[in-house]
């Protein structure tokens, strides 16, 4: 038989792998600032609130870049090095591998420079803006031609396990980030999402889910079945378990999305099929996980020594913990209490930390000593990072899910007359802080345990040389048509990547299909209201200040129709009043109270002036209160260069402006701030304007973004709810 001689690309390998470490230590380290501003929100907040860093901006760059620079680098790690292996071949092109490594990590870079400065779209792991959109789509483009046109020019004849996933994972996410980054473009760095409210909502956790299920999961499920039998040296379990494994799961997946919409003003069918599918996912998550264990049996003894499988025993764990509490979570009586709390903080980060983060680094110390043909530099400092990240998720994880616990039933409790036992939402707020100084010290251990192995990955690679091109040698094999004699039927798809890749295509799309479509074609899902009218200029400005700051990372826009909710913060919301909200302002987490009735509950509405001191100095008007001092709204001109152009895509978009209402909009909008600076200084206390000139006072303030804000708040729940006065 002819054998054919060719090499590995081990130098992409490499250049990923430094990337995933990298990355990951700066998204870790990010994330742990967070954690410390809601920890000490006097220090971090107030003394170092600067507003670039301030919470609300940087808790979508933590998730952008755990997700796609530390995971996403990780998925290509192991993809690279894998993939060559498994089709005995090299990659088809280095110079798409390059573009796809240099591309990627520009992707990330330009993550870092607009999220902090408030360039975002506001969606939960999709903040980033439009251009950077189409980047992400060119560059998955540039991978999975090039992944793809390798299975072409293969050297074995059937497609293993973990190819069928990295399959699966390249279709998927491009239909994800295509369908929900829908937007309209406004400038450069400013776009509005093309569905509104209830139908935005179900694109984007239709998305927010399957970004977990189908970047987090799968393709990390891909490099489970390579690496898990790599390191222990041992076969996969059982080839049918998955196969079963794999079909069942791309097909449940697809359609769990809903199950974060609960409670909400979805309609209840889609929520209905959201919690079904998401219960059934249990049999083919678990059936995965027993599947990498199960690897390991007979070899138990070596994970006592190999600190490699104690990573990886530790990541099928945490998979297996986090797929079952996740359909636990979208059953409604669990979900009642859960959702909005940090109990779902805490279960995400046992499936980043645990899942994605013990896997990665299981990986990167079996390959480096691989690629630089050397040992580890020290297999005591790889354990005792295994035992300091394990301790680190522990105190990370059982902080948060004693928080939301109680976050869940504080929130639901009332005294023996009917009242809310915790009306005032501070309460729920200062209970809180002992479990997040625990959360911060596990977040601190668990990147101390990243550093270290980025130090011992460095001195390993230094102690060796790196293998760039790897020889290796494989027979020539002829392609095979047809069921062979006695042969299993799967084995037939798997000799033919093209209908394989579009069999998954198909799979993955019936839930989209039967969940979005109906909702965005039949108006009954959203019943209009009358008297729900679009967002003054003034107000629309407001609106994107809100979105630039994150608000919506702390504050929640939704009363679900609960008796706790609507006995706190008035009606529960109905689908008509977000049919102008471009994007949905839902919120997933409630760090502070829900502002859906903010401006329109007659019981709880606030002055301008309370609005405007509590923006400027929160913790004065609200004492125990972690919200970040906004001082630049005070400071910070209201920037109406684009306030034309919004109200023009505003039109597009199908909001109801009168014909010509742009070039009205700027006089309307300084006309309305004036009204709301007027009320601002005439009660304000007299005592703090003894020698002010009000006029000249409230010429500033209707000039400052803050009057924006406030007439935003001010607006919410209004058109339905707020009661004429007698």
């Amino acid at each position: 038989m002819e054998v054919v001689k060719f090499s590995y690309d081990n130098k992409i390998v490499r250049n990923f792998a430094y990337a995933t470490v990298i990355w990951g230590v700066t998204g870790m380290l990010v994330g742990l600032i967070a954690a410390l501003q809601l920890a000490f929100p006097d220090f971090f907040n107030d003394y170092l609130g600067f507003k670039w860093v301030s919470f609300g901006r940087i808790r979508p760059l933590h998730t952008n870049a755990v997700i796609f620079a530390f995971v996403g680098n990780g998925i290509f790690t192991g993809v690279y090095y894998s993939l060559q292996r498994l089709l005995k071949t090299r990659m088809w092109s280095d110079k798409l591998s390059k573009i796809h490594f240099w591309g990627w990590q520009a992707i990330i870079l330009s993550a870092v420079l607009t999220l902090p400065f408030g360039i975002t779209s506001s969606k939960e792991y999709a903040e980033l803006e439009w251009p950077i959109d189409i980047a992400i789509a060119g560059m998955w483009v540039v991978w999975g031609w090039n992944m793809f046109a390798t299975i072409l020019v293969r050297r074995v004849q059937h497609l293993y396990v973990a190819i069928w996933f990295y399959l699966a994972t390249f279709v998927t996410v491009a239909m994800l980030h295509i369908f929900n980054s829908f937007e309209l473009p406004v400038s450069f760095f400013k776009s509005y999402s093309w569905y509104a409210g209830v139908q935005d909502a179900l694109v984007q956790w239709w998305y927010g889910h399957n970004a977990v299920a189908f970047f987090l999961t799968t393709p990390y499920l891909g490099l489970m079945y390579y690496f898990v039998p790599k390191a222990a040296n041992r076969p996969v379990y059982s080839y049918r378990l998955s196969i079963i494994h794999f079909w069942a799961l791309i097909f449940l997946y697809i359609w769990a999305g809903p199950h974060h919409l609960l409670y909400s003003t979805l309609p209840d069918w889609a929520q209905s099929l959201g919690v079904v599918f998401s219960v059934m996912l249990i049999a083919p998550s678990w059936g995965g996980m027993l599947n990498g264990l199960l690897t390991l049996r007979g070899a138990w003894d070596k994970v006592r020594d190999n600190v490699l499988l104690k990573f990886m025993v530790v990541a099928l764990t945490a998979y297996g913990m986090s797929t079952f509490e996740g359909p636990m979570l979208s059953l409604k009586n669990v979900n009642v209490i859960s959702h909005f709390t940090d109990w779902t903080i805490a279960h995400v980060h046992i499936g980043g930390l645990g899942w994605n983060g013990m896997l990665t680094f299981g990986m990167l110390y079996w390959l480096f000593p691989k690629i630089y043909r050397t040992e580890l530099y020290s297999k005591k400092m790889a354990n005792q990072h295994f035992w300091i990240a394990t301790l680190g998720i522990l105190l990370y994880a059982v902080p948060m899910y004693i928080a939301g616990f109680m976050q869940g039933l504080m929130w639901q409790d009332f005294k023996p007359d009917g009242t809310l036992q915790n009306a005032d939402f501070l309460k729920t707020v200062t209970q809180l802080k002992p479990y997040y100084y625990l959360r911060s010290i596990g977040g601190l251990l668990y990147l101390s345990g990243a550093i270290l192995m980025f130090y011992n990955l460095v001195k390993t690679a230094k102690s060796g040389s790196l293998l760039a091109n790897e020889p290796a040698e494989a027979p020539a094999v002829l392609e095979q048509h047809g069921q062979g004699k006695g042969e299993y039927w799967h084995k037939v798809i798997e000799r033919k990547p093209v209908q394989f890749m579009i069999l998954s295509l198909i799979v993955v799309a019936i839930g989209g299909i039967v969940e979005i479509i109906p909702t965005m074609i039949v108006d009954s899902n959203v019943a209009k209201i009358a008297s729900v009218k679009p967002y003054t200029p003034l107000e629309l400005e407001g609106r994107d200040i809100y979105v630039r700051e994150g608000c919506y990372n702390c504050h929640s826009q939704l009363v679900r129709p609960l008796r706790f909710e609507t006995a706190r913060y008035g009606d529960y919301s109905k689908s008509g009043e977000f049919v102008y909200d471009h994007p949905f302002q839902w919120g997933s987490k409630r760090t502070g109270p829900d502002l859906a009735r903010e401006g329109g509950n007659a019981k709880i509405r606030k002055s301008n002036f309370w609005h405007y001191q509590h923006l400027i100095a929160p913790k004065d008007v609200s004492p125990g209160s972690i919200m970040p001092a906004y001082t630049w709204l005070r400071e910070d001109n209201l920037d109406l260069s684009l306030t034309e152009k919004k109200i023009r895509a505003m039109q597009t978009l199908g909001v109801p402006y009168a014909k010509g209402y742009d070039k009205k909009a700027i006089a309307d909008l300084k006309a309305q701030a004036k009204l709301v600076a007027e009320d601002i200084v005439q009660t304000t206390p007299k005592q703090a304007l003894i020698g002010v000139n009000k006029a000249a006072l409230i010429k500033d303030i209707q000039q400052k973004e803050i009057v924006a804000v406030i007439a935003y708040l001010q607006r919410l729940g209004v058109d339905i709810t707020l009661q004429p006065k007698k």
